[in-house]
């Protein structure tokens, strides 16, 4: 079965530059095949991925957080467990997650950085899309 529904995950932590994401997926998949949610951080995107997918209505989740070093957990280990739980959220329910989940190593809370991340997650917000179309493309050739 071929969707045309795609469900769009976004972290509110440095929301200014992760909504650049959905910025860039909206540039190649109309915004009225998108449903948006917003999730406190990048920690509670899997599970909300998960129950998504398992609704049947989306060709692809796709989800989108900054993961920077805030001092009280290691980043590292943040960004591992979600990109860790996207995954198993696709493979547990054969719907593709995809991941626009950025952890860099130097950031600094500067306008400059921000204004690179920023065009960062709007370009990766776009290979999102192209994606998620090109995964449901394979996908319905295999069904055919």
């Amino acid at each position: 079965m071929t969707h045309t529904r795609y469900a769009f995950i976004k972290a509110n932590w440095h929301a200014d530059i992760v909504d650049r994401a959905l910025d860039g997926f909206l540039e190649l998949i109309p915004a009225d095949q998108v449903d948006v949610f917003d999730v406190p951080g990048a920690f509670e995107m899997p599970l909300l991925a998960r129950d998504l997918a398992a609704t049947g209505q989306y060709g692809a989740v796709a989800c989108a957080a900054f993961v920077v070093d805030g001092g009280i957990y290691r980043h590292d280990f943040v960004a591992q467990a979600v990109v860790d739980g996207l995954m198993r959220a696709g493979m547990d329910t054969g719907v593709p997650v995809l991941s626009v989940s950025l952890t860099p190593h130097h950031y600094q809370e500067t306008e400059h950085h921000n204004d690179i991340y920023r065009a960062h997650f709007v370009e990766k917000g776009r290979e999102a899309a192209r994606a998620a179309l090109a995964i449901g493309k394979t996908r319905a050739k295999l069904a055919a």
